[in-house]
Protein backbone atom coordinates (compact mmCIF):
# COMPACT_ATOMS: atom_id res chain seq x y z
CA UNK A 1 0.00 0.00 0.00
CA UNK A 2 2.08 3.02 -1.20
CA UNK A 3 -0.93 5.46 -1.00
CA UNK A 4 0.14 7.36 2.39
CA UNK A 5 3.54 7.98 1.28
CA UNK A 6 2.12 9.45 -1.94
CA UNK A 7 0.24 11.79 0.19
CA UNK A 8 3.05 12.68 2.10
CA UNK A 9 5.27 13.22 -0.61
CA UNK A 10 2.18 15.35 -2.71
CA UNK A 11 2.01 17.75 0.67
CA UNK A 12 5.17 18.64 0.52
CA UNK A 13 5.71 19.09 -3.06
CA UNK A 14 8.54 16.05 -3.33
CA UNK A 15 6.37 14.27 -5.84
CA UNK A 16 7.28 16.19 -9.02
CA UNK A 17 10.92 15.29 -10.30
CA UNK A 18 11.42 18.25 -11.53
CA UNK A 19 10.74 20.09 -8.83
CA UNK A 20 12.36 17.33 -6.33
CA UNK A 21 15.87 18.70 -5.89
CA UNK A 22 14.40 22.22 -4.73
CA UNK A 23 12.15 20.79 -2.95
CA UNK A 24 14.63 18.44 -1.21
CA UNK A 25 17.34 21.30 -0.70
CA UNK A 26 14.70 23.31 1.61
CA UNK A 27 13.85 20.53 3.63
CA UNK A 28 17.57 19.83 4.31
CA UNK A 29 17.84 23.45 5.11
CA UNK A 30 14.92 23.58 7.56
CA UNK A 31 16.63 20.44 9.11
CA UNK A 32 13.93 18.61 8.36
CA UNK A 33 15.47 14.75 7.70
CA UNK A 34 12.07 12.90 7.67
CA UNK A 35 8.91 14.13 6.49
CA UNK A 36 5.93 11.71 8.25
CA UNK A 37 2.29 11.29 8.48
CA UNK A 38 0.41 10.90 11.91
CA UNK A 39 0.21 7.00 11.31
CA UNK A 40 4.50 7.01 11.53
CA UNK A 41 4.43 6.29 7.97
CA UNK A 42 7.83 8.43 6.85
CA UNK A 43 9.64 9.09 4.17
CA UNK A 44 13.51 10.11 4.75
CA UNK A 45 14.38 13.08 2.65
CA UNK A 46 18.11 12.63 1.96
CA UNK A 47 16.83 9.73 -0.29
CA UNK A 48 14.88 11.60 -2.39
CA UNK A 49 16.24 10.85 -5.82
CA UNK A 50 15.44 11.55 -9.40
CA UNK A 51 15.95 9.37 -12.63
CA UNK A 52 14.59 9.28 -15.81
CA UNK A 53 11.46 11.26 -14.63
CA UNK A 54 10.75 9.20 -11.23
CA UNK A 55 11.26 9.81 -7.45
CA UNK A 56 12.87 7.45 -5.61
CA UNK A 57 12.92 7.34 -1.94
CA UNK A 58 13.55 5.31 0.94
CA UNK A 59 10.14 5.10 3.03
CA UNK A 60 8.83 3.38 6.30
CA UNK A 61 5.78 2.19 7.93
CA UNK A 62 5.64 0.66 11.42
CA UNK A 63 7.36 -2.35 10.03
CA UNK A 64 9.18 -2.11 7.83
CA UNK A 65 11.79 0.13 5.25
CA UNK A 66 11.12 -0.39 1.39
CA UNK A 67 12.09 1.53 -1.65
CA UNK A 68 9.45 3.90 -3.05
CA UNK A 69 9.47 4.53 -7.32
CA UNK A 70 7.13 7.37 -8.43
CA UNK A 71 6.37 8.24 -11.79
CA UNK A 72 3.62 10.20 -13.33
CA UNK A 73 3.29 6.98 -16.24
CA UNK A 74 4.52 4.12 -16.36
CA UNK A 75 8.05 3.68 -16.29
CA UNK A 76 10.83 0.83 -17.19
CA UNK A 77 12.31 -0.31 -13.92
CA UNK A 78 15.25 -2.57 -13.01
CA UNK A 79 13.77 -4.04 -9.91
CA UNK A 80 11.12 -6.73 -10.05
CA UNK A 81 8.26 -5.35 -8.26
CA UNK A 82 4.88 -4.67 -9.26
CA UNK A 83 3.68 -1.58 -11.10
CA UNK A 84 1.05 -0.21 -8.98
CA UNK A 85 -1.54 2.93 -10.45
CA UNK A 86 -2.44 4.46 -7.18
CA UNK A 87 -3.55 8.25 -7.02
CA UNK A 88 -2.89 9.12 -10.84
CA UNK A 89 0.69 7.67 -10.36
CA UNK A 90 2.57 4.70 -11.33
CA UNK A 91 4.65 3.17 -8.35
CA UNK A 92 6.97 0.54 -7.13
CA UNK A 93 7.33 -0.86 -3.48
CA UNK A 94 10.39 -2.28 -3.52
CA UNK A 95 12.00 -4.54 -0.82
CA UNK A 96 16.05 -3.68 0.33
CA UNK A 97 17.18 -7.05 -0.01
CA UNK A 98 20.23 -8.43 -2.01
CA UNK A 99 17.96 -9.53 -5.31
CA UNK A 100 17.38 -5.68 -6.09
CA UNK A 101 21.27 -4.20 -5.06
CA UNK A 102 21.72 -4.64 -8.86
CA UNK A 103 19.00 -2.54 -9.72
CA UNK A 104 19.97 0.35 -7.40
CA UNK A 105 23.13 0.27 -8.28
CA UNK A 106 22.61 0.23 -12.01
CA UNK A 107 19.82 3.84 -11.30
CA UNK A 108 22.39 5.37 -8.15
CA UNK A 109 26.16 4.85 -8.78
CA UNK A 110 26.96 6.02 -5.68
CA UNK A 111 25.15 3.55 -3.83
CA UNK A 112 27.96 0.55 -5.16
CA UNK A 113 31.19 0.03 -2.56
CA UNK A 114 34.47 1.43 -4.02
CA UNK A 115 38.51 1.25 -4.05
CA UNK A 116 39.43 3.41 -1.46
CA UNK A 117 43.02 2.75 -1.97
CA UNK A 118 43.60 6.67 -2.27
CA UNK A 119 41.53 7.47 1.08
CA UNK A 120 44.15 8.52 3.68
CA UNK A 121 41.62 7.54 6.54
CA UNK A 122 39.21 4.48 6.33
CA UNK A 123 36.90 3.42 9.24
CA UNK A 124 35.29 -0.26 9.36
CA UNK A 125 31.97 0.15 10.75
CA UNK A 126 30.63 -3.09 10.46
CA UNK A 127 27.14 -3.64 10.86
CA UNK A 128 26.18 -7.22 11.87
CA UNK A 129 22.49 -6.19 11.98
CA UNK A 130 21.83 -4.64 8.69
CA UNK A 131 20.66 -1.41 10.93
CA UNK A 132 23.29 0.09 11.82
CA UNK A 133 24.91 1.75 8.97
CA UNK A 134 22.60 4.85 8.83
CA UNK A 135 23.60 6.26 12.26
CA UNK A 136 27.81 5.34 11.07
CA UNK A 137 27.30 7.82 7.77
CA UNK A 138 26.12 10.61 10.18
CA UNK A 139 28.93 10.20 12.02
CA UNK A 140 31.24 10.19 8.74
CA UNK A 141 29.77 12.68 6.86
CA UNK A 142 31.33 14.72 9.25
CA UNK A 143 34.91 13.63 9.11
CA UNK A 144 37.54 13.66 6.73
CA UNK A 145 37.69 10.12 5.91
CA UNK A 146 35.90 6.99 4.24
CA UNK A 147 33.79 4.36 5.86
CA UNK A 148 33.90 0.85 5.02
CA UNK A 149 30.38 -0.10 5.47
CA UNK A 150 29.67 -3.42 4.22
CA UNK A 151 32.58 -4.96 6.62
CA UNK A 152 31.65 -8.73 7.39
CA UNK A 153 33.80 -12.25 8.39
CA UNK A 154 32.68 -15.46 8.11
CA UNK A 155 32.33 -15.97 11.39
CA UNK A 156 30.33 -13.52 11.76
CA UNK A 157 28.37 -14.40 8.45
CA UNK A 158 27.79 -17.92 10.56
CA UNK A 159 26.60 -16.57 13.82
CA UNK A 160 24.70 -14.07 12.19
CA UNK A 161 22.85 -16.58 9.49
CA UNK A 162 23.66 -13.81 6.46
CA UNK A 163 25.45 -13.84 3.20
CA UNK A 164 27.91 -11.27 1.83
CA UNK A 165 25.40 -10.33 -0.97
CA UNK A 166 22.97 -9.70 2.22
CA UNK A 167 25.75 -7.29 3.50
CA UNK A 168 25.99 -5.30 0.50
CA UNK A 169 22.47 -4.90 0.04
CA UNK A 170 21.70 -3.81 3.59
CA UNK A 171 24.89 -1.21 3.18
CA UNK A 172 23.77 -0.01 -0.15
CA UNK A 173 20.08 0.56 0.72
CA UNK A 174 21.15 2.64 3.86
CA UNK A 175 23.71 4.88 2.04
CA UNK A 176 21.01 5.56 -0.40
CA UNK A 177 18.48 5.96 2.84
CA UNK A 178 21.55 8.49 4.09
CA UNK A 179 21.75 10.05 0.53
CA UNK A 180 25.51 9.31 1.07
CA UNK A 181 27.63 10.14 -2.50
CA UNK A 182 31.16 10.35 -0.36
CA UNK A 183 32.14 6.92 -1.18
CA UNK A 184 32.45 3.62 0.67
CA UNK A 185 33.84 0.70 0.45
CA UNK A 186 33.02 -3.28 1.87
CA UNK A 187 35.55 -5.50 3.28
CA UNK A 188 35.16 -9.52 2.87
CA UNK A 189 36.87 -9.56 6.58
CA UNK A 190 39.55 -12.01 7.71
CA UNK A 191 39.41 -14.26 4.69
CA UNK A 192 41.69 -17.36 4.32
CA UNK A 193 41.09 -19.10 1.18
CA UNK A 194 40.22 -18.06 -2.80
CA UNK A 195 36.75 -19.39 -2.85
CA UNK A 196 35.96 -17.25 0.28
CA UNK A 197 37.64 -14.21 -2.05
CA UNK A 198 36.00 -15.38 -5.01
CA UNK A 199 31.98 -14.91 -3.06
CA UNK A 200 33.23 -11.62 -1.39
CA UNK A 201 34.29 -9.93 -5.24
CA UNK A 202 30.91 -11.34 -6.57
CA UNK A 203 29.32 -9.37 -4.76
CA UNK A 204 31.24 -6.04 -5.38
CA UNK A 205 33.32 -6.29 -2.34
CA UNK A 206 36.77 -4.21 -3.30
CA UNK A 207 38.09 -4.61 -0.07
CA UNK A 208 39.43 -8.28 0.82
CA UNK A 209 41.17 -8.77 4.09
CA UNK A 210 43.67 -11.62 3.95
CA UNK A 211 43.84 -13.64 7.10
CA UNK A 212 47.39 -15.75 7.22
CA UNK A 213 46.70 -17.15 10.13
CA UNK A 214 46.40 -21.02 8.57
CA UNK A 215 49.83 -20.51 6.42
CA UNK A 216 51.56 -18.54 8.88
CA UNK A 217 54.02 -20.92 11.63
CA UNK A 218 54.29 -18.98 14.74
CA UNK A 219 55.24 -21.92 16.54
CA UNK A 220 58.61 -21.34 14.68
CA UNK A 221 59.56 -18.48 17.56
CA UNK A 222 59.60 -21.24 20.16
CA UNK A 223 62.08 -23.50 18.13
CA UNK A 224 66.21 -23.59 19.08
CA UNK A 225 68.27 -22.80 17.02
CA UNK A 226 69.17 -25.81 15.33
CA UNK A 227 65.49 -26.33 13.88
CA UNK A 228 65.34 -22.88 12.56
CA UNK A 229 68.58 -23.42 10.73
CA UNK A 230 67.07 -27.16 9.12
CA UNK A 231 63.68 -25.19 8.41
CA UNK A 232 65.53 -22.58 6.79
CA UNK A 233 67.94 -25.11 4.47
CA UNK A 234 64.91 -26.46 3.40
CA UNK A 235 63.55 -23.60 1.76
CA UNK A 236 64.67 -22.61 -1.98
CA UNK A 237 68.56 -21.48 -2.51
CA UNK A 238 67.71 -19.02 -4.21
CA UNK A 239 65.14 -17.09 -1.17
CA UNK A 240 68.08 -18.57 1.25
CA UNK A 241 70.48 -16.40 -0.74
CA UNK A 242 68.26 -13.28 -0.69
CA UNK A 243 67.40 -13.36 3.03
CA UNK A 244 71.06 -13.98 3.75
CA UNK A 245 72.35 -10.98 1.76
CA UNK A 246 69.68 -8.76 2.19
CA UNK A 247 68.36 -8.97 6.10
CA UNK A 248 70.67 -10.60 7.92
CA UNK A 249 72.77 -8.63 10.41
CA UNK A 250 71.57 -5.55 8.31
CA UNK A 251 70.40 -2.46 9.91
CA UNK A 252 67.54 -0.22 8.15
CA UNK A 253 67.40 3.13 8.50
CA UNK A 254 64.17 4.15 8.36
CA UNK A 255 64.46 7.52 8.77
CA UNK A 256 66.88 10.27 11.13
CA UNK A 257 65.44 8.82 14.41
CA UNK A 258 64.58 5.04 13.51
CA UNK A 259 66.73 2.02 12.98
CA UNK A 260 65.57 -1.77 12.88
CA UNK A 261 67.78 -4.11 13.02
CA UNK A 262 67.07 -7.93 11.83
CA UNK A 263 70.28 -10.47 13.23
CA UNK A 264 71.25 -13.63 11.34
CA UNK A 265 69.02 -15.73 13.47
CA UNK A 266 66.15 -13.58 13.18
CA UNK A 267 66.22 -13.14 9.43
CA UNK A 268 66.61 -17.05 9.30
CA UNK A 269 63.32 -17.36 11.61
CA UNK A 270 61.49 -14.77 10.05
CA UNK A 271 62.15 -16.28 6.14
CA UNK A 272 60.48 -19.79 8.06
CA UNK A 273 58.42 -18.48 10.14
CA UNK A 274 56.20 -16.04 7.32
CA UNK A 275 57.93 -17.61 3.62
CA UNK A 276 54.27 -19.74 3.34
CA UNK A 277 52.60 -16.41 3.95
CA UNK A 278 54.20 -14.47 1.55
CA UNK A 279 54.04 -17.02 -1.20
CA UNK A 280 50.34 -17.23 -0.62
CA UNK A 281 49.69 -12.88 0.09
CA UNK A 282 51.39 -13.14 -3.94
CA UNK A 283 49.54 -16.00 -5.21
CA UNK A 284 45.73 -13.69 -3.77
CA UNK A 285 47.33 -9.98 -5.15
CA UNK A 286 47.68 -12.00 -8.45
CA UNK A 287 44.22 -13.30 -8.35
CA UNK A 288 42.71 -9.59 -7.26
CA UNK A 289 44.37 -8.06 -10.22
CA UNK A 290 43.33 -10.62 -12.62
CA UNK A 291 39.53 -10.09 -11.57
CA UNK A 292 39.30 -6.81 -10.68
CA UNK A 293 41.90 -4.99 -12.88
CA UNK A 294 43.48 -2.73 -10.24
CA UNK A 295 40.29 -1.43 -8.25
CA UNK A 296 41.18 -3.63 -5.11
CA UNK A 297 41.47 -3.20 -1.42
CA UNK A 298 44.50 -5.48 0.18
CA UNK A 299 44.72 -5.68 3.59
CA UNK A 300 47.08 -8.06 5.19
CA UNK A 301 46.54 -9.33 8.52
CA UNK A 302 49.34 -11.16 10.81
CA UNK A 303 46.94 -10.16 14.11
CA UNK A 304 45.44 -13.33 14.42
CA UNK A 305 48.54 -14.98 16.90
CA UNK A 306 49.26 -15.04 20.42
CA UNK A 307 52.43 -13.27 20.01
CA UNK A 308 53.20 -9.76 19.15
CA UNK A 309 54.44 -8.82 15.76
CA UNK A 310 57.78 -7.53 16.21
CA UNK A 311 58.93 -4.62 14.37
CA UNK A 312 61.83 -6.36 12.89
CA UNK A 313 59.25 -9.19 11.38
CA UNK A 314 56.82 -6.18 10.61
CA UNK A 315 59.87 -4.72 8.10
CA UNK A 316 60.51 -8.60 6.71
CA UNK A 317 57.20 -8.95 5.32
CA UNK A 318 56.83 -5.61 4.22
CA UNK A 319 60.03 -5.41 2.23
CA UNK A 320 59.31 -9.33 0.97
CA UNK A 321 56.01 -8.26 -0.20
CA UNK A 322 57.00 -5.12 -2.02
CA UNK A 323 59.26 -7.29 -3.29
CA UNK A 324 56.80 -9.70 -4.82
CA UNK A 325 54.58 -6.98 -6.30
CA UNK A 326 52.15 -7.41 -3.86
CA UNK A 327 49.82 -4.13 -3.58
CA UNK A 328 49.22 -3.68 -0.11
CA UNK A 329 46.75 -1.08 1.05
CA UNK A 330 46.99 -2.01 4.56
CA UNK A 331 48.26 -4.00 7.08
CA UNK A 332 47.62 -5.17 10.22
CA UNK A 333 50.07 -5.99 13.01
CA UNK A 334 49.82 -7.73 16.26
CA UNK A 335 50.11 -4.99 18.12
CA UNK A 336 52.16 -5.16 21.79
CA UNK A 337 49.50 -5.21 24.84
CA UNK A 338 45.95 -6.31 24.13
CA UNK A 339 43.36 -5.59 21.81
CA UNK A 340 40.42 -7.21 23.22
CA UNK A 341 36.60 -7.08 22.00
CA UNK A 342 34.69 -4.13 23.06
CA UNK A 343 36.96 -2.62 25.81
CA UNK A 344 40.09 -0.52 26.14
CA UNK A 345 43.42 -1.45 25.57
CA UNK A 346 45.29 -3.15 28.20
CA UNK A 347 48.72 -3.02 28.83
CA UNK A 348 52.20 -0.32 28.84
CA UNK A 349 50.83 2.69 26.72
CA UNK A 350 54.24 4.21 26.25
CA UNK A 351 55.58 0.57 25.66
CA UNK A 352 52.78 0.75 22.45
CA UNK A 353 53.57 3.99 21.40
CA UNK A 354 57.18 3.51 21.03
CA UNK A 355 56.54 0.12 19.21
CA UNK A 356 53.37 2.05 17.10
CA UNK A 357 56.42 4.91 15.68
CA UNK A 358 58.20 2.22 14.16
CA UNK A 359 55.43 0.28 12.93
CA UNK A 360 54.39 3.60 11.09
CA UNK A 361 57.67 4.29 9.81
CA UNK A 362 58.42 0.87 8.37
CA UNK A 363 55.19 1.38 6.39
CA UNK A 364 56.25 4.93 5.44
CA UNK A 365 59.10 3.17 4.20
CA UNK A 366 57.80 0.31 2.29
CA UNK A 367 55.01 1.54 -0.05
CA UNK A 368 53.17 4.16 2.19
CA UNK A 369 50.54 1.59 2.90
CA UNK A 370 47.64 1.96 6.12
CA UNK A 371 48.43 0.81 9.04
CA UNK A 372 45.64 -1.11 10.53
CA UNK A 373 43.80 -1.57 13.28
CA UNK A 374 41.75 -4.89 14.40
CA UNK A 375 39.35 -4.89 17.01
CA UNK A 376 39.57 -1.51 17.12
CA UNK A 377 36.56 0.11 18.95
CA UNK A 378 37.03 1.31 22.61
CA UNK A 379 40.38 1.69 22.66
CA UNK A 380 39.91 5.65 23.72
CA UNK A 381 43.55 5.48 25.92
CA UNK A 382 45.39 4.52 22.58
CA UNK A 383 43.62 6.60 19.94
CA UNK A 384 45.71 9.83 20.16
CA UNK A 385 48.84 8.12 19.97
CA UNK A 386 47.38 5.94 17.20
CA UNK A 387 46.27 9.46 14.71
CA UNK A 388 49.22 11.46 15.49
CA UNK A 389 52.14 8.59 15.06
CA UNK A 390 50.12 7.10 11.85
CA UNK A 391 49.46 11.03 10.42
CA UNK A 392 46.22 9.65 10.00
CA UNK A 393 47.03 6.87 7.22
CA UNK A 394 45.06 4.70 8.90
CA UNK A 395 41.83 1.87 8.81
CA UNK A 396 40.22 1.66 11.83
CA UNK A 397 37.99 -1.93 12.48
CA UNK A 398 34.84 -2.27 13.99
CA UNK A 399 31.82 -4.38 14.53
CA UNK A 400 30.47 -5.44 17.69
CA UNK A 401 30.72 -1.61 19.61
CA UNK A 402 27.75 -1.41 17.15
CA UNK A 403 25.73 -4.19 18.24
CA UNK A 404 26.19 -2.87 21.95
CA UNK A 405 24.75 0.41 21.16
CA UNK A 406 21.49 -1.90 20.12
CA UNK A 407 21.42 -3.34 23.39
CA UNK A 408 21.76 0.45 25.18
CA UNK A 409 18.84 1.37 22.75
CA UNK A 410 16.56 -1.75 24.32
CA UNK A 411 18.23 -1.22 27.59
CA UNK A 412 16.65 2.34 27.52
CA UNK A 413 13.37 1.29 25.65
CA UNK A 414 12.30 -2.00 26.61
CA UNK A 415 13.88 -2.72 30.39
CA UNK A 416 12.08 -5.93 30.81
CA UNK A 417 13.10 -7.17 27.19
CA UNK A 418 16.78 -5.90 28.01
CA UNK A 419 16.71 -8.53 31.27
CA UNK A 420 15.93 -11.18 28.75
CA UNK A 421 18.62 -11.03 26.38
CA UNK A 422 20.99 -10.44 29.55
CA UNK A 423 20.33 -13.57 31.07
CA UNK A 424 20.25 -15.16 28.26
CA UNK A 425 24.05 -14.10 27.50
CA UNK A 426 25.58 -15.95 29.97
CA UNK A 427 23.91 -19.21 28.59
CA UNK A 428 25.36 -18.46 25.15
CA UNK A 429 28.66 -17.17 27.02
CA UNK A 430 30.52 -20.33 27.42
CA UNK A 431 30.58 -21.71 23.88
CA UNK A 432 30.94 -18.23 22.49
CA UNK A 433 33.69 -18.08 24.09
CA UNK A 434 35.76 -20.32 22.39
CA UNK A 435 35.97 -17.87 19.71
CA UNK A 436 37.00 -15.16 20.81
CA UNK A 437 39.71 -14.33 23.18
CA UNK A 438 38.76 -11.73 26.28
CA UNK A 439 39.35 -11.93 29.93
CA UNK A 440 36.19 -10.86 31.11
CA UNK A 441 35.04 -11.93 34.62
CA UNK A 442 31.29 -12.50 34.30
CA UNK A 443 31.19 -13.24 38.14
CA UNK A 444 32.12 -9.77 38.42
CA UNK A 445 28.96 -9.00 37.02
CA UNK A 446 25.85 -7.02 38.78
CA UNK A 447 22.82 -9.26 38.94
CA UNK A 448 20.05 -7.55 36.72
CA UNK A 449 17.82 -7.92 38.85
CA UNK A 450 19.58 -6.62 41.68
CA UNK A 451 18.99 -2.78 39.23
CA UNK A 452 15.96 -0.64 38.69
CA UNK A 453 15.21 0.23 35.47
CA UNK A 454 16.95 3.18 34.86
CA UNK A 455 19.85 1.64 35.71
CA UNK A 456 20.22 -0.89 33.12
CA UNK A 457 22.08 1.27 30.38
CA UNK A 458 25.10 1.31 32.94
CA UNK A 459 25.81 -2.36 32.08
CA UNK A 460 26.75 -0.90 28.79
CA UNK A 461 29.29 0.75 30.48
CA UNK A 462 30.71 -1.95 32.38
CA UNK A 463 34.28 -4.11 30.41
CA UNK A 464 32.83 -7.21 31.44
CA UNK A 465 29.26 -6.96 30.63
CA UNK A 466 30.45 -4.92 27.79
CA UNK A 467 32.63 -8.26 26.68
CA UNK A 468 29.55 -10.82 28.02
CA UNK A 469 26.83 -9.30 25.30
CA UNK A 470 29.70 -8.54 22.70
CA UNK A 471 30.53 -12.66 21.96
CA UNK A 472 27.13 -13.69 22.72
CA UNK A 473 25.37 -12.18 20.04
CA UNK A 474 25.16 -15.23 17.61
CA UNK A 475 23.40 -16.98 20.02
CA UNK A 476 21.24 -14.03 20.99
CA UNK A 477 20.33 -13.26 17.48
CA UNK A 478 19.73 -16.85 16.80
CA UNK A 479 17.34 -17.12 19.33
CA UNK A 480 13.58 -17.69 18.68
CA UNK A 481 12.88 -16.00 21.93
CA UNK A 482 15.17 -12.99 20.91
CA UNK A 483 15.32 -12.93 17.41
CA UNK A 484 12.12 -11.03 15.86
CA UNK A 485 11.57 -9.10 18.30
CA UNK A 486 14.88 -7.31 18.90
CA UNK A 487 14.78 -6.34 15.51
CA UNK A 488 10.43 -4.81 15.58
CA UNK A 489 11.56 -2.51 18.78
CA UNK A 490 15.06 -1.59 16.72
CA UNK A 491 12.91 -0.86 13.83
CA UNK A 492 10.55 1.27 15.99
CA UNK A 493 13.53 2.67 17.70
CA UNK A 494 15.74 3.41 14.34
CA UNK A 495 16.61 7.27 15.33
CA UNK A 496 17.23 6.55 18.94
CA UNK A 497 19.89 3.82 17.71
CA UNK A 498 20.93 6.18 14.74
CA UNK A 499 21.57 8.95 17.35
CA UNK A 500 23.77 6.60 19.81
CA UNK A 501 26.03 5.58 17.13
CA UNK A 502 26.64 9.12 15.80
CA UNK A 503 27.78 9.92 19.20
CA UNK A 504 29.96 6.82 19.84
CA UNK A 505 31.32 6.97 16.77
CA UNK A 506 31.87 11.12 17.37
CA UNK A 507 34.37 9.92 20.26
CA UNK A 508 36.33 7.73 18.17
CA UNK A 509 36.98 10.10 15.74
CA UNK A 510 37.66 13.47 17.72
CA UNK A 511 40.32 11.07 20.05
CA UNK A 512 41.88 9.89 16.57
CA UNK A 513 42.31 13.23 15.78
CA UNK A 514 40.46 12.78 12.48
CA UNK A 515 39.55 16.61 10.97
CA UNK A 516 36.34 17.78 10.41
CA UNK A 517 35.10 17.33 6.77
CA UNK A 518 35.21 20.09 4.20
CA UNK A 519 31.94 21.63 2.78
Amino acid sequence: MVKPWIEILRKHGAADAAALPARKAALLQDGIESIADDSGNAVYVRSLQESNGVVYAIVRDAGRRSLLALGPAAFDSPFEAPLQKVEGYHAQLIAPTAAHTAGLHQLFGFTRPLSLRDRRTTVGMGDRLGRATPGHLRAARNYALAPVLAQQSIRELEFTGRTFADVVADASFAVFQEGYSGGYGADGDHLKTIEAIDNALAVHMPMITLDLTEVMRPEVADWPHSKINAGFAALSADFQARVESEYAGRNFNLDSDTVVRISAKEARLCAVMYGPALDFSQVVNDHLKQKTGNAYDLEISIDETTTPTLPSHHLFIASELQRRGVTVNSLAPRFIGEFQKAIDYIGDIAEFEKQLIVHCRIAEHFGMYKISVHSGSDKFSVYPHVGRHSGGRLHLKTAGTSWLESLRVIAACEPAFYRTIHRKAFEYFPEARKQYHITADIDAIAEVGSKNDVELPAFLDDPNCRQLLHISYGGLLRDPEIRDRFFALLHTHDEMYYGYLQRHFDNHMRLLGVAAAQG
